[in-house]
């Protein structure tokens, strides 16, 4: 069973967040003024050690490569930024790809939304659009990704390399962009592109769409948090958007600010008990799982924390995903919320009031299972 982790690279300075947020800011300012709103939420989160490391520095993705190997994660899956021939956060992701020391395998997606800043604001403005172009610009964006296609860690299925798209149902040229490479990567020496998009896209997208790709993935929690949201506050909400309708011109201010329940919790048992009786949306769907939630580092009271997190639990849960995964999903990966999601809640690092409490766990259910010896 591949183990494979969601990666976010945005833990280093760039200019553009600079401009953006002021002068040193990393995805580390947001974790370092988190705020505990209720006595059962986890916060504030500290590394293990206050080790708010930099990846530039080749040593930070050293120690990754050494410590997701030790503990099991068969690799990472690199959140990639390209609008239209503009890259961001890229440093860490060519690094990578430069430094074959860091010999764990790893694959793209390709976050395909607007830049804005929407974890920040709740009426977000586009900070970099996204374009797509015609077929001038898909062969510019495929000669990028092409090294990172050729290097022998790519993740790769019968030769074909694994890339993940994170919003398809947005992209206006989706059918011609990704025929377009498809033809590029025979011509390149590859049987073609494993794309992957997200399950809930596809609830968006025509079948001929669909049939576009060759996989779907489960991006958990969050394609449970739907679900669970309406179970217990839908009727709040339907109550809050009438309000604000009824109000709308008369008062000036946010409704949700009267609601006790804009800071929305969920339960850890109950979103993995959904996750665990998840049937598979389509043949070749791949299974998600999670170690924890809490964005509120990012959207204050506008987020939503997990309750009722142990490292204990999540090693009961993802031993029975796997099995789930196996027998039900007959697929032999798991793509795993986060790596290093640490602005919402979700990562394997060490942190002060675990350790490496999430590491072991993921281990102990890969000895359990017999996917680990």
């Amino acid at each position: 069973m591949k183990i494979i982790a969601w990666y976010l690279p945005q833990f280093h300075v760039t200019p553009e967040n600079n401009q953006w947020w002021g002068e040193g800011f990393t995805e580390w300012t947001n974790v370092k003024n988190a705020k505990q709103y209720v006595a059962d939420q986890y916060q504030p989160r500290i590394p293990l050690h206050e080790n708010y490391y930099d990846l530039t520095d080749v040593r930070t993705q050293e120690w990754q490569v050494a410590l997701a190997k030790k503990y099991g994660v068969y690799g990472f899956c690199m959140h990639h930024y390209w609008f239209g021939g503009k890259l961001l956060l890229e440093k860490p992701v060519e690094q990578y790809l430069a430094n074959p020391q860091l010999d764990l395998p790893f694959c793209l997606c390709w976050a395909n939304e607007h830049w804005t800043n929407a974890w920040a604001d709740g009426t977000p403005e586009i900070l970099i659009e996204q374009h797509y172009g015609g077929e001038k610009e898909w062969a510019e964006h495929f000669a990028y990704l092409l090294p990172f296609f050729q290097d022998p860690r790519y993740i790769k299925k019968d030769n074909r390399p694994l890339f993940v798209v994170y919003r398809a149902e947005i992209i206006d040229c989706l059918s011609e962009m990704l025929s377009c490479w498809q033809r590029l990567a025979r011509e390149a020496g590859f049987d073609g592109i494993d794309f992957i998009c997200k399950t809930r896209s596809t609830a968006l997208m025509e079948p001929s769409n669909i049939a576009l790709f060759a996989r779907q993935v489960d991006y958990q929690p969050g394609d449970e948090f739907e679900v669970f949201r309406m179970r217990h506050y839908g009727s709040l909400i339907r109550v809050q958007r009438f309000l604000a309708a009824k109000l709308s011109g008369l008062l000036h201010f946010d409704i949700g600010q009267i609601s006790p329940f804009k800071l929305q919790h969920y339960d850890y048992d109950e979103i993995w008990d959904m996750i665990l009786h998840r049937q598979p949306a389509y043949a070749g769907s791949i299974p998600g799982a999670f170690t924890d939630w809490d964005n509120t580092p990012r959207k204050d009271l506008r987020g939503k924390y997990m309750t009722g997190v142990t490292p204990e639990k999540f090693r009961a849960y993802l031993a029975r995903q796997i099995r789930h995964a196996r027998e039900d999903y007959c697929s032999d990966m798991i793509f795993l919320f986060a790596w290093n999601e640490w602005a919402e809640g979700g990562y394997l690092e060490p942190d002060e009031k675990h350790g490496h409490g999430f590491l072991e766990a993921l281990r102990d259910a890969l000895l359990e299972t017999g996917e680990m010896e």
